[in-house]
């Protein structure tokens, strides 16, 4: 049996801030044991089959033809590739962030969906382009800009149009804030007051286009984190309560029992 870590293994970029490679030919790196990337991940699944799955931070996910995926740093990802046809791109947080301006996506990622088949011809077209350019010079400055193209169309199916779009605007940004702040804030006062609203004004606004409340989205946060380290198994319960801002073991497994009806030892693989 191989000892673990004390950490979820981490998938790094070698010596590229860029790397592209057919899903035939395994991806870019490793797709097989749970693990993290350090950068982010661009998967186009063209061609699957009938059983094709991924697994996204503990949710299965069944696959279908021209379905793109965007795996952020920190997500716990796992896929075993049997013959799916398409292409994995892994992109530095330093290009990504150049090339995407969508926050939901730079903090979460963004789960498996469809592209309209006006969007599917142009992506393509450019993806044909950035292999072409990869293979040959591989001119770093003409990759981003590919894919920066590439982002833009991709974007049209994942941002939310209409006149609700300046409270969607704040639901991102509600998200990347939780994202880099909700293990020392976990109240949503704090929240509220990055945002220069009422604690109130952000409830209504999260209960009209989320269904939820803030303080439940930050709770959603901090078990997604905690399922992370217990799925891995390197950590106690204790020294995972204190990584995640808990200061009281007993008050963080109170706390994990009541969103998920199960003890944090019960969550381990095997167990439960």
């Amino acid at each position: 049996m191989i000892t673990p870590e004390k950490e979820i293994p981490v998938h790094h970029l070698t010596s590229e801030e860029f790397q592209m490679s057919t899903l035939s030919d395994a991806g870019p790196e490793n797709f097989h044991d749970v693990h993290r990337h350090n950068f982010f991940e661009i998967i186009w699944f063209r061609e699957v089959n009938k059983n094709s799955r991924l697994e996204l931070d503990f949710e299965s996910y069944k696959l279908e033809n021209n379905q793109i995926c965007i795996i952020a740093p920190g997500q716990a990802f796992n896929m075993k590739l049997e013959g799916e046809k398409g292409y994995a791109m892994a992109i530095s947080r330093e290009i990504f962030n150049e090339a995407c301006n969508i926050e939901s996506v730079l903090t979460g990622g963004e789960l498996p969906f469809f592209l309209n088949s006006q969007n599917e011809k142009t992506c393509s077209t450019i993806i044909t382009l950035m292999e072409q350019e990869y293979k040959t010079k591989a001119r770093t400055e003409l990759l981003k800009a590919y894919l920066k193209a590439f982002c833009i169309i991709i974007g049209e199916q994942i941002m939310p149009q209409g006149p609700l779009l300046n409270d969607r605007q704040r639901i991102q940004e509600l998200i990347g804030l939780i994202e880099k702040h909700y293990i020392e804030h976990k109240e949503t006062g704090f929240y509220a007051d990055q945002l220069k609203i009422s604690s109130h004004h952000l409830n209504d606004i999260v209960r009209l286009l989320r269904g939820t409340t803030v303080k439940k989205m930050i709770a959603q946060r901090i078990i997604l984190e905690a399922k992370r380290e217990l799925s891995f198994g390197a950590l106690t319960v204790k020294e995972i309560a204190f990584k995640l801002g808990f200061s009281d073991a007993s008050y963080f497994s109170r706390f994990f029992k009541k969103h998920t009806r199960q003890n944090p030892d019960g969550f381990r693989p095997g167990k439960g």
